[in-house]
């Protein structure tokens, strides 16, 4: 489907404002075929931006005419080889050819006190921050080859075709909060990760079965700002290089006994 990309001069606008339209924009915007990937407010010069995949130029002014009326002044058709360098390429429902080798780390994101964060900013204000988060693991996604499988709300899975991009994309990820943090912007925002691999279920665009549960619980027990990995991950990145720590056994919700899981150590080989 095309990309467009649409700008709207709002001049004394405010961020959370600018986050509730894009929320309703969210809201509307299956009705017309479109999908929202990201937007940018720029206050100093008051303007917006959205970036969507829409049949039409027309159906993503239409979004906009329903929702709150602010009618884009511009809207270009963009290149995704230059968009998406830092969002990764984005695949149409059905699009994405499993490769021949079932294998696939699947790693879950989950941020911390999200319900806190939302109780205390506002919606407005707390999917600007959602959305912040969501592009520095997009970031990390493009960098390392992984595939965004799907938005939990307040994380994303995704899937790799093998263990070190996994590993290497959960670094990545994990060093963009860090830096985030070294700028003193407010409030911190902290992610837990966790990687688990195997051969999941690979249905309608979706993963499902043992691997994939495995993976979220895992990511579930670990502290926010670490890593944690199963044994199959922690055997295989160790043999690319990778550091771990010696592992201990975790009771995780679904499983029968304890799980032995490893904490993924921020070095890189």
């Amino acid at each position: 489907m095309p990309l467009f990309m649409d700008r709207h001069d709002v001049p004394g606008v405010k961020a959370e404002d600018v986050a509730q339209a894009h929320l309703a924009d969210l809201a509307a915007a299956a009705k017309h075929g479109v999908q929202f990937l990201t937007y940018w407010f720029d206050p100093e010069h008051g303007e917006a931006f959205c970036l969507a995949q829409a049949p039409t130029g027309e159906a993503l002014t239409a979004v906009h005419q329903e929702t709150h009326g602010l009618i884009p002044n511009e809207i270009i058709s963009v290149s995704e080889d230059n968009v998406l360098r830092f969002l990764g390429r984005m695949n149409e429902p059905g699009e994405h050819a499993p490769a021949a080798n079932p294998f696939r780390a699947i790693l879950f994101t989950d941020l911390e006190g999200s319900t806190n964060l939302l109780d205390a900013f506002g919606e407005a204000a707390y999917m600007v921050l959602l959305t912040e988060h969501d592009l520095i693991i997009r970031r990390a996604l493009v960098a390392t080859r992984g595939r965004e499988v799907k938005h939990t709300g307040d994380g994303i899975m995704a899937s790799f075709d093998n263990v070190s991009n996994a590993l290497e994309c959960s670094l990545a990820i994990q060093d963009g909060f860090a830096q985030r943090a070294s700028e003193s912007r407010e409030p911190n925002l902290r992610v837990r990760i966790g990687i688990a691999a195997g051969e999941p279920v690979d249905h309608n665009d979706d993963l499902f079965g043992a691997t994939v549960t495995l993976a979220s619980r895992i990511c579930a027990a670990a502290d926010a700002g670490h890593i944690l990995t199963s044994e199959v991950v922690h055997d295989l990145g160790r043999a690319q290089g990778f550091s771990f720590d010696s592992g201990h056994k975790r009771a995780l919700k679904g499983f029968s006994s304890p799980t032995r899981v490893f904490e993924l150590v921020p070095t890189r080989p």
